[in-house]
């Protein structure tokens, strides 16, 4: 069965608790998923608007990816 790339990505990221995009995209690349920088990118953005995850940068080319911490009281 195959997963939506947005759902992949998540769940990489959850994972991990915290991670950077190019530590991301070659996590991906080694369970054999391709993905350009742009389409993670979108699908980021994406994440971000849902609530589900923060990014900030860190460096000019690199991006802290971490999951927004939802407790509910």
């Amino acid at each position: 069965m195959n997963y939506p790339l947005r759902n992949v990505i998540f769940e990489k990221i959850k994972q991990y608790g915290n991670i950077t995009d190019h530590d991301l995209i070659n996590s991906l690349s080694k369970d054999n998923i391709i993905t350009l920088e742009d389409d993670l990118n979108k699908i980021l953005l994406d994440l971000k608007i849902y609530g589900l995850i923060q990014v900030t940068w860190i460096t000019r080319d690199t991006k802290r990816i971490e999951i927004v911490n939802q407790n509910k009281e």
